[in-house]
């Protein structure tokens, strides 16, 4: 653990405080009966959790790629297990959009749920740890431990405060994630006994491995983590999962958990694996731009409002993948931000979703035209969101992709042209979902809604104020990147000698924005 900055803040064991406070009003919320009390535990729990984790950023050195905030305490002595946690530029941001988003989560939830009030909180705040544990581990059995708490709770959202289909589609998430949970285990196992008998993150991330075996970690790491992206073919769970799940559990599952995946190929994939990443890459960059034309051709034949956005995810975290696969700085860079862009702009659709269903009852599209009239300052948020999403410049998404496109283009000219593909179909079913929803046709379900109030408006803004500040200030955002991103190719590239000629280069082009 000698890559690890012990905390030295003026707050002791900070990071430890993040990841565990959730749970402390879990344990508060036993003592209330009052819906409206637990309401309150859960938003000043989640508030003050956003509050705890600013400093991360404001005390933050991005001068080096070493983890900081860490704390190694020994858990179990045989085998060694450690309570190891620490972030870097990799997973600072996944766990300050995990902080932003809960309360957020809470307060769309406020009166969308009417039922069994104090388990959902409990459920939301229960995730929100083993989301942060995920991001923050540097021992590989407490990520597992992490990992596999995650689902307990997801399924409890979508299976009991779900849709109609609820148990369905909460038996096909956690089968599918279950059972690529099992092969990240057995790949865990392996990576101890040829490691050097440790499951410490940093120390396997330098041991050499073969290539044989390097081939079939890769692979078990593959399935593990493209399940929760989710990466075609194995998709298939998400769209029934978002249109099943309440509002609070459609954010969290687009707007965090799947970055669960992409921060794996990250944090595990490329430094560990570097000979397998070059010779699979190709074949991760095909199906990338699968998912990025095949989310975006679904996305246009949906004619429910949820589903639309649901394959858009799936088109959208396509180009996530491609840009962590091109292997350069442009393209990780672009693909890091685009996970804080996709988990803004995403989640801010499936609130507006949300909030309209809440007053229709309908998610159809057919059902919900005209909202500009009745509703302009919903639909005002709606249209800022959509032209977010299609990477409309001046916006967060823009520069993510633009990044993407750039190191695509840096590693083959012909990738880059089939994902730009994947904008221009994106322009088309956002502006004929606006087209539709905000200046279409009223109908009688929309004849008499009222606008959004100041408290549903308070869980919009925050998120639009981000889109337009990444969008013309991006620098603060990718500063912190890029010693961690630069450290990561570094090394890859001592611990192979089979990757293409100028991996992690800047190939003369300055790795972010100025």
């Amino acid at each position: 653990m000698q890559d690890v900055i012990l905390n030295t803040t003026p707050l002791p064991h900070l990071l430890t405080l993040v990841i565990l406070l959730p749970l402390v009003g879990v344990a508060m919320m036993a003592f209330f009966k009052d819906e409206a009390a637990v309401k309150y535990v859960a938003f000043w729990t989640t508030g003050l959790e956003f509050a705890l984790s600013l400093p991360l950023y404001f005390w933050f050195d991005p001068a080096t790629h070493r983890m900081q905030f860490g704390e190694v305490v020994q858990w179990i002595s045989t085998p060694p297990i450690r309570y190891a946690v620490g972030i870097d530029g990799i997973s600072l941001w996944l766990v300050l959009l995990t902080t932003l988003l809960m309360p957020i989560c809470v307060v769309c939830s406020w009166t969308a749920i009417k039922s069994r009030v104090r388990e959902f909180m409990i459920t939301l705040l229960a995730m929100e740890t083993a989301l942060l544990g995920v991001f923050c581990a540097l021992d590989f059995v407490l990520f597992y431990v992490f990992w596999e708490a995650m689902l307990i709770p997801m399924y409890l959202l979508i299976g009991v405060w779900g849709g109609p289909n609820r148990i369905y589609a909460a038996i096909k998430f956690f089968l599918y994630t279950l059972a690529g949970s099992l092969l990240l285990l057995v790949a865990i196992i392996v990576l101890y006994f040829q490691g050097g008998h440790t499951f410490d993150i940093l120390a396997l991330s330098r041991a050499q491995y073969g290539e044989t075996l390097q081939a079939w970690l890769f692979w078990a790491f593959f399935i593990a983590f493209a399940v929760k992206v989710p990466m075609f073919p194995l998709h298939t769970w998400l769209p029934d999962a978002h249109v099943e799940a309440p509002t609070a559990g459609s954010v969290i599952l687009a707007s965090i958990l799947l970055k669960m995946g992409a921060y794996g190929f990250l944090r595990f994939s490329l430094p560990m694996l570097p000979d397998a990443v070059g010779r699979f890459t190709p074949i991760v960059l095909a199906l990338s731009i699968i998912a990025i034309l095949y989310g975006a051709y679904m996305a246009l034949a949906q004619s429910d409002f949820k589903k639309l956005i649901a394959y858009s995810s799936v088109s959208h975290m396509g180009f996530v993948t491609l840009g962590i696969f091109v292997l350069n700085t442009q393209g990780v860079e672009g693909a890091l931000l685009q996970m804080l862009n996709h988990g803004i702009t995403t989640g801010g659709l499936f609130l507006c979703v949300g909030l309209i269903y809440e007053r229709t009852h309908s998610r159809m599209l057919a059902d919900n035209g005209g909202l500009s009239k009745p509703m302009p300052r919903y639909a005002t948020c709606l249209v800022i969101f959509a032209l977010s999403s299609l990477a409309l410049p001046g916006t967060n998404n823009f520069i993510g992709e633009f990044l993407v496109l750039v190191g695509s283009f840096l590693y083959n000219k012909a990738i880059a042209v089939a994902a730009a593909l994947g904008v221009i179909l994106a322009a088309v079913y956002l502006l004929w979902m606006v087209q539709r929803v905000a200046f279409g046709v009223p109908t009688e379900k929309t004849a008499r809604v009222t606008d959004l109030n100041w408290c549903e408006m308070a869980t919009l803004v925050p998120l639009i104020v981000l889109i337009f500040w990444i969008g013309v200030f991006p620098n603060p955002f990718l500063t912190p990147m890029h010693a961690s991103i630069a450290h990561t190719f570094d090394v890859m590239a001592r611990g192979s000698e089979a990757l293409p000629t100028g991996v992690g280069s800047l190939s003369g082009i300055p790795g972010g924005l100025p």
